[in-house]
């Protein structure tokens, strides 16, 4: 099985290489390609998402990321910029669905700005649209005419669109507790309108699955007050954004979450929540957990290897219970220090 690993800018390179450890001790075996993506790609290549990286994840089983971006290629107004490889290689390797798990450890509650009652036992699967809606949509464009600037955004969806995502929503419940949350505005939307229909449709096909439709405001309110009422949560591309940003609040620290991006085949491309955090690039202070748990979500989704995941999540949640600790959690273990306890817990 081969992994391409793409390290990408800031604090990447040392969360990643803490992962593919943490890979080859629990799948012994494994292959490891090193690629280029972001702004390291762009000094090297003059591109975000070099040629032989496409090929390269193309012919892989799964791909590993670590985090784009940095001050450097920070400028808004650029033609290249590093965020554009993320989103060249979704497009390259058709990854329509985006996973993020958002689960509190209990040893964590504290850190959480809600009250306990709130976070106890939450354990939400969030699956957001990745390809289309507004981010993508044509046509696109600013005018000025007459002293007046006017900016147009399109959100389109096709039916098809829609339900390949919110199949992979039941399907991945059934493996939960059998619950799904539809997001939308239908209510003033004609996209969302669509997107409920054809949620009901495909809720025809799995019975022993419970749909409920939120519209997206109190799905945003309720993420707050009633978040264990959650189970899986399926979503367009900037309802989902948002909504997941927000869930991410819940853990604690966004150095905790990992994330799935997948598409109709077994390839996918994982990696943290988090930024590239240049800052403290180099430092060893990063939280190596949200790409260990990362690479678990490779192992069950591209690898089909369930026990490896499960055995690379319980070992996160013994040594995080034991008091392991990095700087985001308050505590002063280094990156790789944090890393090897998980390790020697495996």
């Amino acid at each position: 099985m081969k992994i391409v690993l793409l390290p990408g800018d800031g604090i990447g390179p040392e969360v990643t290489e803490e992962a593919r450890k943490t890979l080859e001790a629990v799948i012994p075996g494994l292959s490891f390609e090193e690629h280029a993506i972001g702004g390291i790609a762009i000094d090297t290549t003059g591109k975000p998402l070099p040629d032989a990286t496409i090929h390269a994840c193309k012919s892989a089983d799964a791909v590993l990321l670590g985090a784009v971006g940095g001050p450097k290629w920070d400028d808004p107004n650029a033609k290249v910029r590093p965020e554009q490889g993320l989103l060249g290689l979704r497009r390259a390797l058709d990854l329509f669905a985006n996973l993020r798990p958002v689960k509190v450890f209990p040893a964590l509650a504290e850190l959480s700005p809600l009250r306990l009652e709130r976070i106890e036992g939450v354990d939400i699967l969030f699956v957001r649209e990745l390809t289309s809606g507004i981010y993508f949509g044509e046509p696109r464009f600013r005018e000025t005419n007459g002293g007046v600037t006017r900016a147009v955004d399109t959100l389109s969806y096709t039916d098809g669109e829609i339900r390949r995502v919110v199949q992979l929503a039941f399907r991945l419940s059934r493996g939960r507790r059998k619950r799904v949350t539809s997001v939308d505005k239908a209510n003033v939307l004609e996209s969302s309108r669509l997107w409920r229909s054809v949620a009901n449709e495909v809720s025809k096909d799995f019975p022993d699955v419970a749909l409920e439709h939120h519209l997206v405001d109190s799905c945003a309110m309720r993420l707050i007050t009633h978040a264990k009422q959650f189970d899986v949560v399926v979503a367009e591309n900037m309802f989902g954004d948002i909504l997941t940003d927000e869930a991410a609040v819940l853990a604690g620290s966004i150095g905790l979450l990992p994330s799935a991006s997948l598409g109709e085949g077994k390839n996918g491309v994982y990696e943290p929540i988090h930024g590239s955090a240049p800052d403290i690039a180099g430092k060893g202070l990063a939280n190596p957990i949200g790409t260990i748990l990362s690479a678990a979500m490779l192992a069950r989704h591209s690898l089909g290897n369930e026990e490896a995941a499960v055995r690379i999540e319980r070992a996160v949640e013994r040594v995080i219970t034991d008091g392991a600790r990095t700087a985001d959690l308050g505590g002063k273990l280094s990156t790789s220090q944090m890393a090897s306890r998980v390790r020697e817990a495996l």
